[in-house]
């Protein structure tokens, strides 16, 4: 059976979280129609969900007549909006968060969450069978005046022949897999999106390390990726695996298969509505259709 499902999230640009699971979500059997927050006054009751994804902006909220009504909350490893996510989500029927380390805080404050990992997209992050230009890549902001700023322009004195600057997520698949290696620092000491886009596009993931917030879960070091404690020992694992290419290759290939295969926005939103129909199908029967 199709259900009516009104997502809501400001469609500024389509590298977001929101903008994935948007393509995800209209590849299910249920009719999606998509809104701006500053429009959710104007939203009717005939949708069986109302399903909100955190932008960064919270100027605006779902009003609370919209029923039954779901928060994935994303910034809640960031003081000032983790504030205002805790100030709106009370309200919402179920909530779900990127950041599992943020559970206990959501918790504490009467909020009940479920974990929802960001992923990849393998049609839009995939593999390009071309060659191995750029030693190291990374598509990003570099943070300013942060250790990952600092890193970065080591890498590029270090390894002159990468590419480490912001692009088009359109031109993400190429520079990684034209990467032998990609980086990541993770400034809040989160599981980004750029981890899964790496793996995804073929590249070695070199990444800081995470401990606990469910990185164990998710991966296996030296397995699917490669991680660093301190930036001595970056050079040093960059340095290795540039000159071990069949380790390297091994890794990279493995952390592939493992994120096309388990980390897509396809299986984060299977996931996504099966939280909601075993939370919510109780009070309103119609989800148990998800």
């Amino acid at each position: 059976m199709q259900l009516k499902i009104a997502l809501i999230f400001n469609h500024e640009r389509e590298d977001t979280t929101g903008g994935y699971f948007k393509r995800a979500l209209e590849k299910t059997q249920h009719r999606i129609d998509h809104y701006w927050t500053r429009d959710a006054e104007g939203i009717t009751k005939d949708y069986d969900l109302y399903l909100r994804i955190d932008h960064g902006d919270y100027k605006y909220d779902l009003p609370q007549h919209l029923k039954p009504q779901v928060f994935l909350a994303i910034d809640t490893h960031l003081k000032k909006p983790f504030r205002k996510i805790v100030k709106q989500a009370r309200h919402y029927d179920f909530v779900m968060c990127v950041h599992r380390n943020s559970l206990k805080a959501l918790k504490w404050r009467g909020i009940s969450a479920e974990w929802l990992p960001v992923a990849c997209d393998p049609q839009i992050h995939k593999k390009l069978d071309i060659p191995k230009v750029y030693d190291i890549g990374f598509v990003g902001t570099k943070g300013k005046k942060s250790l990952r700023e600092k890193l970065l322009e080591a890498l590029g004195q270090r390894y002159p022949k990468s590419f480490l600057d912001m692009a088009p997520y359109t031109q993400m698949s190429r520079i990684y897999s034209a990467s032998k290696i990609g980086f990541n620092y993770s400034i809040r000491d989160d599981i980004n999106m750029r981890m899964f886009e790496i793996m995804s596009c073929g590249a070695l993931l070199i990444t800081n390390r995470i401990r606990e917030k469910g990185f164990q879960e998710l991966f296996e070091d030296r397995r699917h990726l490669v991680t660093y404690k301190n930036p001595k020992e970056l050079f040093r694992l960059v340095d290795y695996y540039l000159e071990h290419e069949d380790q390297r290759r091994r890794i990279a290939e493995c952390g592939r298969r493992l994120v096309i295969s388990e980390h897509t926005y396809e299986k984060r939103t299977q996931k996504m509505l099966d939280y909601i129909k075993e939370r919510l199908a109780d009070n309103y029967p119609k989800l148990i259709n998800l």
